[in-house]
């Protein structure tokens, strides 16, 4: 799948899932206010019907021209314009709201026209089961008249509760949702270790193809008589031929003990005078180096450098670090190496540079196996990405930690962190 496609899947991908969300939401609303206009039709019918009944009840034939008006959106108040018996009222109520499949509880109160004053009634159960969080004051309704009230406080739940098919169809919805949205998850990953993939072959041919021509080349050189002839260029193209091997064996052991995701990391751990390890490795990598426009400060505070560690590893990590330090360095490269005691139990190691630094994104990135920062299509960085890696699984190991700061174009510090022997 090429980067443009990818984009265009991507693209298509969340304009479908909003598509989704959007749709739903709109049904899911459309499907409540449906719900919520039958539910208000069947309560002023139903209430229409208690008029009615309160009236035989009171031998009055006259019955008020719409007598429900609904105030609020679960408030109602209905004109009777006759004196209202509470066990009447709530009898009528229960049943004629029964008779629409309104099963929801209520609240009703009567206004008493003769003592102008709201006469609160109860509240009434429904299949429910629920009551009023909080006391709730009806406010009376601005009509000389004689009417009651009733008030649904659970209305918008009762409503939603009734719309099984919508809720689980949301649900089912949601998950399926959150299974697209996992699956755009994991095809992100996919990408990336696609990518990491082919950045790391692609390396990796680079990487070998140096020795592997060198040796090519001084085979070839070793068949002719002359050469064989001269014992010191004889011996200059076998120690050339030797050291590339050695060189290569290297670079494919390092891979493999690093991509070997079963592979135990066994130290041979011993007393190691960090202040002393770090001056010789340094002062051992810049001599084989050879560069002399390579600045080395080192600048040993620490009191006490003593850790039980494997020397070899540690050595390992010192030299991938300087390493490092060099490929993403300037014309001009100034390394500094400084060690410092840390709460009595641990040792600082800085090792700063005056590079090109690491962009903030790729910062927590650099520890990644295989990892390297992007350069584009030059191949002017070598190396395959595990170096920074193995320098974390070897602080890791000695139950120590590395991290970094780094600001683009003044250089990058990377710290060391690792416990004292006791």
């Amino acid at each position: 799948m090429t980067h443009r496609t990818f984009q265009i899947f991507v693209v298509l991908a969340l304009i479908s899932i909003i598509g989704v969300i959007v749709t739903q939401v709109f049904w899911f609303r459309k499907a409540f206010q449906n719900n919520e206009q039958e539910f208000n039709k069947n309560v002023s019918i139903a209430l229409k019907e208690v008029v009615k009944g309160i009236l035989l009840y009171n031998n009055t034939k006259s019955v008020p021209p719409d007598p429900v008006k609904q105030l609020r959106q679960n408030y109602f108040a209905v004109m009777v314009n006759d004196k209202i018996n509470s066990e009447v009222l709530e009898h009528y109520l229960q049943t004629e709201l029964r008779k629409f499949n309104l099963k929801q509880g209520f609240e009703y109160s009567i206004y008493d026209c003769a003592n102008e004053e709201m006469v609160l009634g109860k509240y009434i159960e429904g299949d429910d089961k629920m009551k009023p969080a909080e006391k709730i004051n009806l406010p009376k309704f601005q009509e000389d008249n004689y009417y009651f009230t009733v008030y649904f406080p659970h209305k918008i739940s009762g409503i939603i509760g009734q719309m099984g098919i919508w809720i689980y169809s949301s649900i089912v919805v949601f998950l399926v949702l959150i299974f697209f949205v996992f699956s755009l998850f994991v095809i992100f990953k996919q990408k990336r270790l696609s990518e990491i993939q082919y950045d790391f072959i692609n390396n990796m041919a680079h990487e070998i193809r140096t020795p592997l021509t060198t040796i090519s080349i001084s085979a070839q050189s070793l068949r002719n008589e002359e050469i064989k002839k001269d014992a010191v260029r004889y011996n200059n193209y076998t120690k050339i031929i030797i050291d590339e091997a050695a060189k290569l064996k290297n670079q494919i052991d390092r891979v493999l003990s690093i991509s070997d995701k079963n592979s135990t990391m066994l130290l041979k751990r011993e007393r190691l005078d960090l202040n002393v390890l770090l001056r010789e490795t340094a002062h051992g990598f810049f001599n084989n180096l050879n560069n002399p426009k390579v600045t080395v400060n080192f600048k040993p505070d620490a009191v006490h450098s003593v850790i039980l560690g494997d020397k070899m590893h540690i050595s390992n990590l010192i030299t991938n670090l300087l390493d490092n330090s060099i490929k993403y360095s300037k014309e001009i490269i100034e390394i500094n190496i400084h060690t410092e005691n840390k709460n009595g139990h641990w040792i600082d190691i800085y090792f700063s540079d005056n590079g090109i630094g690491i962009d903030k994104e790729y910062q927590k990135k650099v520890f990644h196996k295989f990892f390297r920062v992007n350069t584009g299509n030059i191949h002017n960085v070598k190396g395959f990405g595990i170096g920074l890696n193995y320098v974390k699984q070897i602080a890791k190991a000695h139950k120590g930690k590395i991290k970094l700061h780094s600001d683009p174009g003044k250089g990058t510090i990377f710290i060391l962190t690792l416990p004292l022997a006791s």
